[in-house]
């Protein structure tokens, strides 16, 4: 074998490793929330998180301050892996459990709604870090009454709509459904459960279908329509959101077990009580795991830098060689 050879050789051993571990170490996040049908939190985003229009988004305000709504994309649990019911408590679906988002738990008739019918409809789910996995749409039973606290047995015990790996658009994941048929408000229930990590995320949208039911309010006092936030709004809010799209973001449960505590560092690398991203139960059914979006230029990088390696080495050799025969 040449020097040059062996040279090359030792080279892409030794730099290997890097590329490796560049390439693994890009973020590992999903975040978002619903945006057709607007979520409760996305609407209150939209309004102003320090400065919400509606009544139902100022009582919110009230319960669990604005941080909540500037960190509208991250109600979540990080080790929830497909066990939504066993892990969320009734009345607190809203909030997926935790004490920070208890606002969106509100009881109330006057949450704003967004317009629906029954048949096809395409649905958004705006993904401000998006990743491969399954979003279920769940509706509320006949009978739903929206000024009491949500419960599990108040959702149909299927999803009507059900998606694994959706197409992103502009930003956005883009489905199709069938929404039943339904008469007066009710509330439609997403559930976003990652495909190569535990973390899940949860919304909830408030609709109605027309007609009149149990908890409605009059027409002269109802909320106005909800808006999803644009992307000058999101972008500006950034500045003072704490959610973090290179981990899990945010503060977190430090176990299902007791969803409303939360750890002292928003950073899983320094939480101790933070899930392995690898955990998970079987039970979930979890899709196969999809590529980052940075994976390729991290790969590209990690390339050069073999290469270079590489001929740093070679170079070196040549120089060698060249004195010995000298």
């Amino acid at each position: 074998m040449t020097v040059r050879r062996k040279t090359a050789g030792i080279a892409a051993l030794g730099f290997a490793p890097l590329v490796l571990t560049m390439v693994s170490a890009g973020p590992a996040a999903a975040h978002g929330s619903m945006s057709d049908p607007v979520s409760r939190i996305s609407t209150c985003f939209a309004e102003g998180p320090e400065s919400p229009k509606s009544e139902a988004c100022k009582a919110a305000l009230q319960a669990s301050g604005p941080q909540a709504f500037y960190d509208w994309n991250e109600v979540n649990i990080p080790d929830a892996a497909g066990k939504h019911k066993e892990i969320i408590p009734d009345g607190k679906l809203c909030s997926a459990g935790r004490d920070k988002y208890k606002g969106l738990d509100l009881p109330r008739a006057d949450w704003p709604a967004s317009e629906m019918k029954e048949g096809k409809h395409t649905f958004s789910y705006k993904a401000t870090a998006p990743h491969k996995g399954t979003i279920d749409l769940y509706i509320t039973k006949d009978g739903y009454d929206p000024a009491k606290p949500l419960k599990w047995s108040d959702l149909e015990e299927k999803p009507f709509a059900s998606v694994t790996n959706p197409t992103l658009k502009d930003g956005s994941y883009v489905f199709d459904g069938t929404v039943p048929k339904k008469s007066g408000r009710h509330l439609i229930y997403s559930t976003w459960q990652r495909s190569d990590s535990p973390e899940a995320f949860y919304t909830c949208s408030d609709v109605t279908f027309g007609g009149e039911a149990p908890g409605d309010t009059p027409p002269e006092t109802a909320a106005p329509a909800p808006a999803a936030p644009g992307e000058e709004q999101i972008v500006e809010g950034l500045k003072k959101s704490t959610v973090d799209h290179q981990g899990h973001g945010g503060k977190h449960p430090t176990s299902h077990a007791n969803p409303t505590v939360e750890p002292s560092s928003g950073n899983p690398t320094e939480d101790a009580n933070a899930p392995d991203p690898k955990g998970g139960s079987e039970k979930a059914k979890l899709a196969e795991t999809g590529g980052e979006s940075n994976t390729a230029p991290l790969a590209i990088g990690g390339a050069a830098i073999v290469a270079a390696g590489a001929g740093l080495l070679i170079a070196t050799s040549r120089r060698r060689a060249a004195k010995y025969r000298g």
